[in-house]
């Protein structure tokens, strides 16, 4: 629902950087199981986009949608915080002016927002989820009653409940013919793509060791001191939600997963289980206030596929030290270089043996400028299967990558070997009942007699992450 921007490190790209620039459910809908028409009456094929969650990665979806989407225009804008979908109207409307149709009483705000969002589309529209994570199964859960095809943003599912809730709802998606797209670019990086059926083929022979490294210092709200006045304490974890477990997943989850993903998909594979530890070093701003909030500063996470092989990953926010943002996969006759910078920064490249240069070079990845964009390449791609009527779905991959991420985080907070099926299997559900939150609802996370929040205690509080 907010999205920082103002202090990201400059090694940290997001999506904005790279183009520069919840209330009750309904009832079981009348649309159930039937198919959702792909496009509109003949008179008017103009796909409506409505967007819930307009921080910077709704807004961002926006542009990405209206750069590439053809006849597509943004009709309605919801999210809790009162400035945020007045704020994305007057930046969309600048760069947009012809395919920004909200009128002011298509401006939504509350916990209450998706519905009257959503309601304002027709079935086959889109609606862009952008919230974080949390709120993710409740807005599912109305897309598919209202027979709208989705573009919901990562990670999906911070906890094995929802994940098997996820997991549903993409049936329940599959089953009416919807279209849903899940903001894991990388697999839209069509250098990736490359690279993956290369490695299917045998290029650096079988795959024995992934690495992957996100190094840098602090970004978005990683780290959070005790709420000030004048917001309460629910609206101050939604604002702040990389700091809080529950929301987001903390950053483990928000910032590691695109690594994890691609990584897993040149093997095409999961891993079966992970160990792991990290740490906080510092607890402090630097005027001597105690942050509160659930991040460790380090990870570093062995994962374990069914066949032995293994990946590794590095997560660290800390400032002055080295910055390591790529991602590597090391086969028996050599390696590749998937992401030689950020998420999945091109060129992607193939090497004879395991020394990456130039000599022992088989091939780099050569990408038309028009196609160099994943983020725009997610969108032509969603939006060309609604208007062919393709089935196009990636809920399921996205569950299983945003879980295969938990267990990662899972291992490093209770300092316990985590398995796939026991992230899935897990009962914590960092916070039930969201499908009934209001504005008056106490916070999912409750302050300990200390004044804290608590805290991942590896080797001491085991079964769960807190």
């Amino acid at each position: 629902m907010n999205e920082p921007t103002s202090n990201e490190n400059s090694n940290a790209t997001t999506r904005r950087d790279f183009i520069k620039r919840t209330g009750t459910l309904a009832a079981a809908s009348a649309l159930a199981g039937t198919a959702i028409p792909y496009v509109h009456a003949a008179e008017d094929n103009t796909i409506r986009i409505a967007v819930v969650g307009c921080g910077g990665r709704g807004s961002g979806a926006a542009v990405d949608a209206l750069t590439v989407g053809g006849a597509v225009k943004v009709y309605a804008l919801a999210d809790v915080f009162e400035e945020k979908p007045k704020q994305t109207f007057a930046s969309l409307k600048n760069s947009f002016a012809d395919k920004v149709d909200v009128a002011p009483e298509r401006l939504f705000t509350g916990f209450d927002a998706y519905q009257h969002a959503m309601d304002s589309l027709r079935p086959g529209d889109v609606v862009i989820l952008a919230t974080p994570l949390a709120f993710r199964w409740v807005h599912f859960t109305y897309a598919i009653a209202k027979g709208l095809n989705v573009f919901m943003e990562k990670p999906l599912t911070a906890d094995g409940p929802t994940s098997k809730r996820m997991l549903k709802l993409a049936e329940d998606a599959a089953a009416k013919n919807l279209k849903v797209g899940v903001g894991l670019m990388s697999r839209h990086s069509r250098a990736l793509q490359e690279l993956h059926k290369r490695i299917e083929d045998g290029e650096i022979g079988d795959i024995i060791l992934m690495r992957g490294y996100r190094m840098h210092g602090p970004v978005g709200f990683f780290s959070s001191l005790p709420k000030p006045a004048g917001i309460s304490e629910l609206m101050y974890q939604i604002q702040r939600f990389h700091s809080f477990l529950w929301a987001s997943g903390g950053n483990f989850s928000d910032f590691y997963i695109h690594h994890i993903d691609h990584l897993c998909w040149m093997k095409n594979a999961w891993p079966v289980k992970a160990q792991a530890l990290g740490g906080r070093h510092y607890r402090q701003s630097p005027d001597g206030q105690t942050y509160i909030d659930q991040n460790f500063d380090n990870y570093s996470v062995e994962y374990t596929f069914e066949d032995g092989s293994k990946m590794l990953f590095d997560g660290r926010c800390m400032s002055g030290c080295a910055d390591i943002y790529s991602s590597y996969v090391h086969g028996s006759k050599g390696l590749a270089i998937a992401s030689k910078q950020n998420d999945c920064g091109l060129p992607s490249s193939t090497y004879k043996g395991q020394n990456p240069n130039r000599k022992s070079q088989l091939w780099e990845s050569k990408v038309a400028a028009e196609d160099q964009n994943p983020y725009h390449n997610e969108w032509k791609d969603l939006l060309a299967a609604i208007r062919n009527n393709e089935t196009y779905n990636e809920v399921k991959r996205g569950v299983e990558a945003s879980l295969v991420t938990s267990m990662g985080r899972m291992a490093a907070h209770t300092g316990q070997q985590i398995t796939y099926d026991e992230m899935l299997n897990s009962p914590h559900e960092f916070a039930p009942g969201l499908d009934k939150l209001t504005a008056d609802s106490p916070a999912p996370l409750q302050l300990a007699a200390n004044g804290r929040y608590p805290i991942p205690q590896p080797g001491l509080v085991t079964e769960r992450e807190y």
